[in-house]
């Protein structure tokens, strides 16, 4: 049973009712009911109710480093960005940066009546027995970034949004600053992976609006089928940069036969019944118009990257079984990026 009045005890909801007043936000006059629906040390999560009105607040929780102030407003700002194109997400309500009003910076954003891969034991009905309707899952995951990348983000006014010029460059040398500033261990293939990575270059590159940490996690889909994407949420990392960089994080562990009996390394989906790798990335290309043909160096990014960010949940495990659990699981990404960097073919620039 939901506890409202213990949710809305989270928030100053008498505070925040004020706001959106003073905002113009329908409901005037009405109380404000807060039920939490997620959230750790970054963000905070809510479902705000006004009369017969609902939507969402994301807010940081008042012990969240200072600079979460600054990644709630970048995160509207993409957000609101894509009012008005055809990508899935939640519309953009209203953004408060006044400390006064709830202590933290916070927006507040629509509320999706669907549901996350994260939130279920397996898939729902009719996915959960209906395979051909399960493969659209993953066509939809991989139409989502598809039309992202399209987005024209110049337009949009997001140009001061990312540095896109030098963005591989900058991968390399950032992510190899920060393990050194981690390092607890050495990561056999690390110095391989990272010299091919700088001694190659995509076949081309085209700037474009990216989520930076794409996957079924951070995605909600509509209920029932067909499938359908209802939004992409979760815009932490969103920048601007190489949108292929989203395509080869979303697929780098996806299996080229999901019915194989082995176990997946997306163990925390059923893969049965979905589309292969290849399928999967020839309708990202079809629906993105870019080429697919220089995936690998990709996927060697996404690869080492990805080992580098579980490296530092794993050094700072202490008793966390679950950042502990990443511990075997780092040097068999780093592995599986130098390897696939030794046997691939591709040349780039």
């Amino acid at each position: 049973m939901i506890d409202t009045a213990r949710d809305s005890a989270r928030l100053d909801t008498a505070r925040l009712a004020d706001w959106m007043d003073s905002a113009g936000l329908p409901g005037k006059g009405e109380p404000v009911r807060a039920r939490f629906l997620s959230g750790g040390t970054q963000n905070e999560i809510y479902e705000i109710r006004r009369g017969e009105q609902s939507c969402v607040i994301r807010i940081p929780p008042p012990g969240a480093p200072p600079d979460r102030d600054k990644g709630i407003l970048r995160e509207w700002r993409i957000i609101e960005a894509l009012d008005g194109t055809d990508v899935p997400h939640t519309c953009a309500v209203a953004v408060c940066s006044d400390a006064s009003v709830l202590g933290r910076t916070f927006y507040l954003m629509g509320f999706i009546d669907g549901w996350s891969p994260m939130d279920q034991e397996g898939w729902p009905a009719p996915f959960d027995a209906d395979l051909a309707a399960r493969r659209g899952l993953a066509y939809q995951l991989a139409e989502g970034i598809a039309l992202l990348s399209r987005v024209d983000w110049r337009a949009k006014g997001l140009t001061d949004l990312g540095r896109p010029d030098g963005f591989h460059e900058r991968q390399v040398d950032r992510w190899t600053s920060f393990f050194e500033r981690i390092k607890g261990r050495e990561l056999e293939g690390m110095d391989s992976a990272t010299k091919w990575l700088r001694d190659h270059r995509p076949l081309d590159f085209i700037p474009g609006l990216m989520h930076g940490d794409y996957q079924f996690a951070n995605v909600m889909y509509r209920h029932g089928a067909p499938a359908r994407l209802a939004a992409i949420v979760d815009w932490e990392m969103g920048t601007v940069g190489d949108p292929k960089l989203d395509l080869a994080w979303m697929v780098q562990s996806w299996p080229e036969n999901p019915d194989s009996p082995e176990p997946s390394e997306m163990s925390y989906v059923d893969m049965h019944g979905m589309p292969t790798r290849t399928e999967v990335v020839a309708h990202y290309a079809d629906v993105s118009g870019r080429q697919v043909d220089d995936l690998d160096y990709y996927l060697i990014l996404a690869k080492w990257k990805l080992a580098i960010v579980l490296e530092q949940g794993f050094q700072r495990a202490g008793d966390d079984e679950k950042l502990q659990a990443f511990g075997p699981i780092v040097p068999e990404l780093m592995a599986s990026a130098a390897e696939l960097a030794e046997t691939t073919d591709y040349s780039g620039k």
